[in-house]
């Protein structure tokens, strides 16, 4: 059977009200089964693309165990799908760039403040443009903060620590944010010097294509208790922040993708796509990676760390003097584009997984060591984003995810549409006049731009959350709505 062919209704089959199942048997390359969340209405999305043959096609890599998972905002992408999740088992487990992604540690910080929306809306307009001109963003854009290539290798060692020496961070900041901000095992050596060139005036921009920063406001919440504890109430004032490593995480990706098209073939690791190169972690070439990606992951998280500066400055700046406490918190700060070292239990033993997220958020349950003490009680907050101009929610992780997904929910709405695809049927100042008509404050440097970025070019958001909190794989806290976005 044909690695590319593409995987209709009639392959699969229905484990529970979302979940469904190809089995191990549809292809003889597959090593464990391959399963996908949706409901009726997205499972028809799902079937327009090849992205079940990509999930199908994860199922073959050397040391996975369990089965191959995807989340409902599943989509076409590099070898694995975006919302893709698998784990191998350590030593020889591979781990493989593709179940990363180009922008390695993508990911969404959410900012909380004690300001309502009619405190700031005659002042949302000026915020807007504020943020836009403290925020640089569209592509290859440089920062305002300037860096010197031995202070590089710091920043991608110490991640968001090596903002707080730089005044740019609080300790809650870091306390508040996946890993502290800080993953372990970063090597600077292990990053090439063309990677380093590219991120050294990136840092602290928000760049292009889906990233963004949103002003938005609380429209309902759903469980109280937790939505008290992140200082989310109804009409209440937060700001997301969605962006990556930029050029720099990209570098990486592109040169160990380079890099492990040998490495398969010296480890005799046959693939149905080449786009899956891996390498086993316990290989020098596995490590090699592994120590980069972390590298790239660090950059990101001081990449947010720096925005997160700007964006207070700016409310600083407009707010000050009229609003009596214009301080934006910190909530949370995750990834979903990343591969961990973690413990899971597979078989009813402690074992050591190398689990692959892209397009995937960890969604740990509640009593997990590595939440912040502030969510241990109550689980570990997971943030998606929607599509431009849509709601995005804050969920919390389960015991459910741990037992289900390794401990991962989704990240977001999900492509239904290219880009190229989108920017050929909107037209992106039509959107922009729909969405300020709407109420939402646009800034934006680039009309075809905004296009790629239009509501009908995602799935539903809403539908994808109801979902994850129907199979049991995330908890629904709050719905948040954009009152102002700043693209690139």
């Amino acid at each position: 059977m044909e690695s590319s062919k593409r995987v209709t209704s009639k392959d699969f089959q229905r484990l529970g009200p979302y979940l469904f199942e190809v089995p191990q048997s549809y292809r003889d390359d597959m090593r464990v089964p391959a399963r996908f969340y949706a409901d009726a209405e997205l499972l028809e999305a799902i079937q327009e693309d090849k992205s079940l043959s990509q999930l199908v096609n994860t199922s073959t890599l050397p040391g996975i165990v369990k089965y191959a998972l995807a989340m409902p905002d599943i989509h076409q992408g590099y070898g694995f799908p975006i919302g893709g999740v698998i784990a191998t088992e350590l030593p020889d487990g591979v781990i493989s760039p593709g179940g990363v992604g180009y922008d390695i540690n993508c990911g969404v910080r959410l900012l909380g403040s004690h300001l309502d929306l009619a405190e700031i809306e005659p002042h949302l307009s000026e915020l807007a443009t504020v943020l836009y001109a403290n925020c640089p963003s569209g592509v290859g854009k440089g920062g305002s903060i300037k860096i010197k290539s031995g202070e590089l290798d710091k920043l991608i060692e110490e991640g968001a620590r090596w903002a707080l020496g730089r005044g740019y961070a609080t300790e809650e900041d870091l306390e508040r944010t996946e890993e502290n901000g800080c993953i372990a095992g970063a090597d600077a050596t292990k990053v090439s010097p063309r990677a380093k060139k590219r991120g050294l005036g990136q840092v602290g921009t928000l760049g292009a294509g889906n990233h963004f920063i949103e002003v938005d406001v609380v429209d309902e919440v759903f469980d109280a208790k937790a939505a008290d504890r992140l200082g989310l109430s109804p009409g209440r004032i937060a700001v997301q922040i969605h962006c990556g490593s930029r050029g720099f995480g990209h570098q990486i990706c592109t040169d160990y993708v380079k890099r492990f098209q040998q490495v398969v073939l010296q480890f005799g690791i046959k693939l149905p796509d080449r786009e899956l190169v891996c390498a086993p972690l316990s290989s020098h070439a596995g490590q090699d990676y592994l120590a980069a990606m972390k590298a790239a992951a660090n950059y990101a998280f001081a990449n947010r760390q720096v925005l997160t500066y700007h964006i207070r400055r700016s409310f600083e700046q407009v707010l000050a003097g009229k609003v009596s406490n214009h301080w934006v918190y910190q909530i949370y700060d995750i990834a979903h584009n990343m591969a961990k070292i973690e413990e899971h239990q597979i078989n009813g033993h402690s074992s050591q997984l190398c689990v692959h997220r892209k397009g995937a958020t960890r969604a740990f349950a509640p009593g997990s060591p590595v939440l912040p003490d502030a969510y241990r009680d109550i689980g570990q907050p997971v943030l998606v984003p929607g599509s431009m101009g849509t709601a995005s929610w804050v969920l919390l992780g389960t015991q459910g995810s741990m037992d289900q997904t390794f401990g991962s929910t989704c990240h977001g709405a999900g492509r239904t549409m290219s880009r190229r695809k989108a920017k050929k049927m909107i037209w992106g100042g039509d959107l922009r006049d729909q969405l300020e008509a709407s109420g939402i404050h646009i800034r934006a440097g680039s009309m075809p731009g905004l296009a790629e970025e239009a509501p009908a070019a995602y799935k539903d958001v809403d539908r994808v959350v109801e979902v994850v909190h129907g199979a049991g794989i995330a908890k629904k806290v709050a719905r948040i709505v954009p009152v102002a976005v700043i693209k690139g």
